[in-house]
């Protein structure tokens, strides 16, 4: 008989019992049975069979509409060890399983491929891409499912915190998910109209030094004080945090890794050391202002999907096990335009790293140069501007080349 596989691994994002949902109710009508694999694949790396749920389409009709994972989910790795691939083969092996459809991020993408050569011939195996990072290369204009529940999420957030810091003049630090990219951070921000965003790929490559992001915050307060409002939010991307220069993270003690090897972000307080640091600025300059570090994510990983994430994963769920049942292996599934789009796993590798490719933030789009003119940024052009440079001199003491030269790294171009 037909066994579909369902797993869920890496971080919660809206939408995740949309797939589920549609792939058992479609994956039952076809006459296959379905089973539910718990936590990812954690059991399934100890050899485990017993940690599985059959799933019925009565008990998974209106799951489309819950936030969270009735599978649950869990960051185990079974690439680290040969043993524990070897035993995630057999364990599906033994539980009869000839399809399975992963849900996850780049990570799972990565294990998902291994199992799938692992397995051999008798095993389908087909991807959904979840994140709210955004960031795993679908076609252009195509998120990942639970990016835009997440961002209308954190906006809700992010415009509260706009209005909090207008009525008690003061700036809020706010941190948005995303481990590498800075999709949420810039949707966040753009949605909620935030003063400033901060995001990794608008740094050169290599480490980013932790007094580069402080400047870049400091001046956009001060030249926000030059208008005369002593408020705002600046949105950072967590992402910034894994590119700190280790000297810049030395001040921090050690930070765990989860099993694939990533710093756990959550564990470093980027928002406090902006903070701390931009105070010391600011404090130099004779200034004085009330900061407070927020992190935005968690809250935005487990909430019920918005109605655009509940259609979309219903279609990618059925979408999934239409092409397992159609005989496809080792793809991921997308949808575009009016179909659903199945990837083979082969082209979402990158052959650098051997891990799954990730989509970054276009910095030289259209997109974002019009993302930035929106925000509060000190522009090389303020300097050229008599009355700009006369209202930051007043404001800060300093002259006008005084703070050119402080600012040097942070002035953007004028847009």
């Amino acid at each position: 008989m037909t066994t579909i596989g369902i797993l869920v691994g890496g971080g919660p994002a809206p939408g995740i019992n949309g797939v589920i949902g549609a792939a058992a109710i479609l994956g039952r009508r076809r006459g296959a049975r379905v089973l539910g694999l718990l936590e990812g694949f954690r059991w399934l790396m100890e050899g485990r069979t017993d940690k599985v749920v059959e799933l019925q389409i009565g008990t998974v009709s209106r799951i489309h509409l819950l936030g969270g994972s009735i599978l649950q989910t869990s960051r185990a790795n079974p690439t680290r060890r040969p043993e524990d691939l070897e035993r995630v083969a057999a364990s599906l092996r033994e539980l009869g399983v000839d399809h399975l459809l992963t849900i996850g991020g780049d990570d799972t993408c990565t294990s998902a491929m291994k199992v799938a050569e692992a397995a051999g011939s008798g095993l389908g195996v087909a991807h959904v891409p979840k994140t709210i990072d955004n960031d795993l290369p679908l076609p252009e204009g195509i998120p990942t499912f639970g990016f835009e529940t997440a961002r209308a999420t954190a906006a809700e957030i992010v415009s509260n915190l706009m209005e909090d810091a207008r009525t008690t003049h003061r700036w809020y630090i706010g941190v948005v998910m995303g481990r590498t990219a800075g999709h949420l951070a810039l949707g966040t921000a753009k949605s909620a109209g935030a003063t400033v965003a901060i995001v990794s790929e608008e740094f050169p490559e290599g480490p980013i030094r932790l007094a580069d992001v402080v400047s870049r915050v400091e001046a956009a307060i001060v030249k926000r004080l030059a208008f005369g409002r002593p408020h705002g939010v600046a949105i950072l991307a967590e992402g910034i945090g894994e590119r700190l220069h280790p000297d810049d993270l030395a001040a921090v003690p050690e930070l765990p890794r989860d099993d694939h090897g990533h710093v756990r972000l959550a564990e470093l307080p980027l928002g406090k050391l902006v903070v701390d640091g931009v105070r010391r600025g600011l404090a130099e300059l004779g200034l004085s202002m009330t900061m407070v570090a927020k992190d935005i994510g968690y809250e935005l990983r487990s909430v019920a999907p918005n109605a655009f994430d509940a259609e979309y994963t219903r279609d990618l769920g059925a979408g999934a096990v239409r092409c397992l049942l159609a005989g496809l292996q080792s793809v991921m599934i997308t949808r575009e335009g009016n179909g659903i789009q199945p990837i083979p796993l082969s082209e979402v590798l990158d052959p650098t790293t051997g891990r799954a490719r990730v989509r970054m933030l276009d910095v030289a789009s259209p997109s974002f140069a019009l993302a930035r003119s929106l925000q509060v940024r000190l522009e090389r052009g303020d300097f050229e501007d008599p009355r700009m440079s006369q209202l930051l001199e007043e404001q800060t003491g300093r002259s006008a080349a005084e703070l050119q030269a402080r600012w040097s790294g942070a002035l953007d171009p004028t847009t």
